[in-house]
């Protein structure tokens, strides 16, 4: 059973696109789910990925979370449940691509979803916001709204220039919005034991890192790609697979708040 985490608010951001970022929503809220809280994920990315892998037919749903940043519509009205005991979505929208033009002179935009939550947060144990691949006005929401923010990290190249802009980015939003905001930690991701640059990427996170990174590394996984085409979280395709148990490890590590390495 979770220890008592109730309404912490995580967001997983990283404005660099294929990182991960879908797949640890998905499969870390599952993850964290099945021992034992309520967890609510909310899709806030247009391309609408967490949505879909959780099972939901975004085109059967008449309000999603862009009628909540366009304030036609409380966040409790949107909130369905998964076909995964615990696990509930704020489903996104297409729509979600005309947010920021449409909201360019409302005040105080970058409250909206923290605004939004209020009301509902203590609902669940954790909520996780899936965030877009970019530093626009839907990131800018979730970091605004978040106890703490987790980054995925890809283990190639350019995984640490992408990773330096981010944390600056923190820092902003922590300086101008929400001075509590945390980095809850870092999780390297697609890791590849048989390529030396992964091994020297995941060294370079944790020395300049340190105690953020996760210990959890998540392997790249045959079955972390099936997943999402049967809709499901991995640990509900093939709980014995690589790419699950590494999830089901990151969420003890998170639950049992880590240990540094």
């Amino acid at each position: 059973m979770l220890k008592n985490h109730v309404g912490k608010i995580i967001s997983i951001a990283n404005q660099k696109g294929g990182v991960g970022k879908t797949t640890t929503a998905i499969n870390l809220a599952a993850s964290v789910a099945a021992t034992g809280g309520n967890i609510l994920v909310i899709d806030s990315d247009p391309q609408c990925n967490t949505t879909s892998g959780l099972g939901i037919d975004k085109k059967s749903q008449k309000k999603n979370i862009y009628n909540v940043y366009l304030s036609q519509c409380n966040i409790i009205e949107i909130i369905i449940d998964t076909d995964f005991d615990k696990l509930y979505i704020a489903p996104s929208s297409l729509d979600l691509l005309a947010v920021e033009m449409e909201l360019v002179d409302k005040e105080k935009r970058e409250w909206l979803l923290a605004d939004a939550l209020i009301t509902i947060k203590d609902n669940y144990e954790f909520i996780f916001i899936d965030c877009p691949p970019s530093l626009g006005l839907l990131t800018l929401n979730a970091l605004v709204a978040a106890d703490s923010v987790i980054i995925p990290v890809q283990c190639e190249y350019y995984a640490l220039e992408g990773l330096s802009m981010l944390t600056n980015t923190l820092e902003l939003v922590k300086n101008s919005f929400n001075p509590t905001l945390d980095i809850e930690g870092i999780v390297l991701t697609m890791y590849d034991t048989r390529n030396s640059l992964s091994r020297q990427v995941a060294a370079e996170v944790v020395k300049f890192f340190g105690s953020k990174v996760f210990n959890t590394i998540i392997p790249r996984n045959v079955t972390l790609g099936e997943a999402p085409s049967h809709s499901k979280p991995v640990i509900y395709y093939d709980k014995k697979s690589k790419g699950s148990q590494s999830y089901i490890s990151l969420a003890k590590e998170l639950l049992n708040e880590k240990g540094v390495r």
